[in-house]
């Protein structure tokens, strides 16, 4: 298994974790829109919540890793 991971391209890899992103945000968008309809009782207003909350999220994420990418602890060097 590892020799497979080791083969595939970056276009690849990258492609996959682009879809693999799309994919969990997808899944995130449903869970957040199904609760706020559950509160709120509206599906308009469910909906506008769960855009709102996850283009928020993602891009807090975004930032969040940028973040990660500057320091330095627990990465080894090779």
């Amino acid at each position: 298994m590892a020799s497979t991971i080791l083969s595939r391209s970056a276009l690849q890899a990258r492609r996959r974790a682009i879809v693999k992103t799309l994919c969990y945000r997808l899944f995130m968008l449903a869970i957040t829109v199904t609760i706020a309809f559950v509160v709120v009782g509206d599906l308009g207003d469910a909906v506008n919540i769960g855009l709102a909350a996850n283009v928020l999220k993602t891009g807090t994420y975004y930032l969040y890793e940028r973040l990660w990418d500057r320091i330095a602890w627990g990465v080894e060097t090779v």
